[in-house]
């Protein structure tokens, strides 16, 4: 049996594996079922991470990790969770794809997010094919290309200036006329003479034909339309968590969730079930920052320590 389960590998994964490990956990293992980094790795830039001054990729910024988190004992298992549920003897159930399971003392939930779809028509017609949510994947293929990039929040306008260093054009597409990020971030975007804002609008819908992506039509409050021809739009348009290997067979979550399906943790990263934990943006009340996931996940893996010993 296990002592300690981590679903997910991102930097709360990593992170609360390490600090578990190095506390004097033996068996813990960490299941993510691709490479440890987490939706970080497609990140463009990562420039306020305390300690490291230099702007990185957030690939180029990952990589260190799993060889330091590893290094007291963390294993790696590249297995697909499907669900978690709990034993009556109090200990976990791990169900891996395939039929397989493992048993765990303890759980930390580290599943993170994913992006969320902006809903417009075309949207998943042209995914892949123009439609895009990573700048860092795909920006590449609209060099000296004109692109949109949709949203108001920090990742939107940071993907937005990293695109412009990429295309010739990069029109900055939101339904409102003020932003959610940073005011650095913001005064970037607005001193940028590539970034043209096209403010107060909703995409009515994407159009293109058999090879792909050929504009998109937005839409202002008073119903006059504007035709975007442009090869590629990158969506921002926030996060859904990834909760699902909480739920159980009769559809109930196996611990307390808020209306909007983030887990409920106290201070220290408790759940309302007894040895279970969830670090990151998969918790209420998530910042959704690196530095913030890596802390959550230390908390996390400093609590877990603690149940199994005691």
């Amino acid at each position: 049996m296990l002592d300690l389960a981590i679903i997910g590998g991102g930097p709360a994964g990593l992170s609360a594996g390490l600090y578990a490990t190095r506390g004097g956990l033996k068996n813990v293992v960490m299941f993510e079922k691709g490479l440890p980094g987490g939706q970080i790795t497609s990140s463009s830039e990562i420039e306020n991470y305390p300690g490291s001054a230099e702007i990185l990729s957030g690939l180029d910024f990952m990589a260190p990790w799993s060889e330091q988190c590893m290094r007291f004992g963390l294993k790696h298992a590249m297995e697909e969770v499907s669900r978690i549920s709990k034993n009556a003897d109090g200990t976990f159930t791990i169900a891996l794809s395939g039929g397989k399971s493992e048993q765990a003392k303890s759980v930390i939930v580290c599943t993170g997010s994913t992006p969320k779809k902006a809903n417009f028509e075309g949207e998943a017609e042209f995914f892949g094919k123009g439609v895009s949510t990573c700048a860092t994947c795909d920006g590449f293929f609209y060099k000296n290309k004109e692109v949109v990039a949709l949203g108001g929040g920090d990742t939107a306008l940071e993907e937005a200036l990293y695109l412009s260093h990429i295309c010739s054009k990069v029109y900055l597409v939101h339904r409102r006329d003020t932003f959610r990020a940073s005011p650095s971030t913001i005064e970037k975007v607005k001193n940028n003479p590539k970034i043209e804002l096209i403010l107060n609008v909703t995409v009515k819908k994407a159009y293109g034909d058999k090879t792909g992506l050929n504009g998109i039509i937005v839409v202002d409050a008073e119903g006059k339309e504007r035709d975007i021809a442009v090869p590629g739009v990158f969506v921002f348009v926030g996060m859904n968590v990834n909760n699902a290997i909480l739920k159980q067979e009769d559809g109930s979550f196996l611990c307390d969730m808020d209306e909007n399906g983030n887990v409920v943790v106290d201070l220290n990263m408790h759940t309302s079930v007894k040895g279970l934990f969830a670090a990151g943006d998969l918790r209420i009340k998530a910042s959704k920052q690196v530095v913030c996931a890596a802390g959550d996940g230390a908390t996390a893996g400093i609590q877990a320590l603690e149940y199994v010993n005691h």
